[in-house]
């Protein structure tokens, strides 16, 4: 098994209460700017106007702006990644209830700020990528616990490669979603988006294998 990609040390962590409180407030601006304005536009003096901190209090925790965006990279991924936990262990117990949760908590994830999170990923490098990866094995993990009850319920041959192929494309459609002109917004829409998707991965999972002749 290969090793997994390590979590990269962004920032110098605080020690102390007051410092943690700061820091959470210096994030939440940095996320307000850039989902607001973009990532080129957001800088250390506009984050901690916005913070209402001095710039030197930024620059004792972060070196630069790169090292700032990936302190923000790790507070999305890690919200979602609770977040998904979150829906998953309030699932309706059966393999459709956790299915429903899953295409749920990852298309409303993905649908908070839709613009900035595809960005973040795209434009940071390999250390944001491996990031990345690391929040996706976790989101992967975290379904496969809780479908593992009702795996009995999958007629597919292989039943955790067919919830991996579920997950893969339940993932897909939620990214892709967010990075569509057209896509699916608002409560109605993401419900129903949602809904869509927790159908398909449903009778795909509870189909049996396709019958396959030499050849084809």
């Amino acid at each position: 098994m290969s090793e997994e990609p390590e979590r990269p040390a962004a920032y110098r962590e605080p020690q102390q209460a007051r410092s943690a409180a700061t820091l959470a407030r210096v994030l939440r601006a940095a996320e307000q700017i850039a989902s607001t304005s973009g990532l080129e536009e957001m800088t250390i003096a506009g984050v901690a106007k916005r913070a209402g901190v001095a710039v030197g209090t930024i620059y004792r925790r972060f070196e630069d702006k790169d090292q700032l965006i990936s302190a923000l990279i790790e507070r999305m991924l890690e919200r979602r990644e609770e977040y998904v936990a979150e829906r998953l262990r309030a699932a309706e117990p059966s393999l459709s209830g956790v299915m429903d949760a899953y295409a749920h908590a990852l298309l409303q994830s993905f649908a908070d700020h839709s613009s900035l999170f595809p960005e973040l990923l795209r434009t940071r490098g390999t250390r944001s990528l491996d990031r990345g990866a690391l929040t996706i094995t976790e989101l992967h993990r975290l379904l496969l616990e809780a479908a593992a009850p009702y795996t009995e319920q999958i007629r597919r041959s292989d039943p955790e490669a067919a919830l991996d192929t579920a997950a893969r494309a339940i993932l897909g459609a939620c990214f892709h979603n967010s990075l569509r002109p057209d896509a699916a917004t608002g409560e109605t829409a993401t419900r129903r988006y949602a809904d869509e998707l927790s159908d398909m991965a449903i009778a795909y999972l509870t189909s049996p294998d396709r019958q396959r002749t030499t050849g084809t």
